[in-house]
């Protein structure tokens, strides 16, 4: 998993495709409230927040 990560950065920064790195953040960043959203305990605060 890390290699992936580590080969799509140098691929960004060879390419000079710095404006994926904002999207890339944004998505894991969504993932990552997806994952926290299903069937935790932190899931009622969520939904408040939206």
């Amino acid at each position: 998993m890390f290699k992936i990560l580590g080969e799509f950065l140098v691929f960004m920064k060879v390419r000079k495709k710095y404006w994926l790195f904002p999207i890339m953040i944004v998505t894991a960043l969504l993932g990552g409230l997806i994952l926290l959203t299903k069937g935790s305990a932190v899931a009622p605060f969520i939904y408040t927040l939206f």
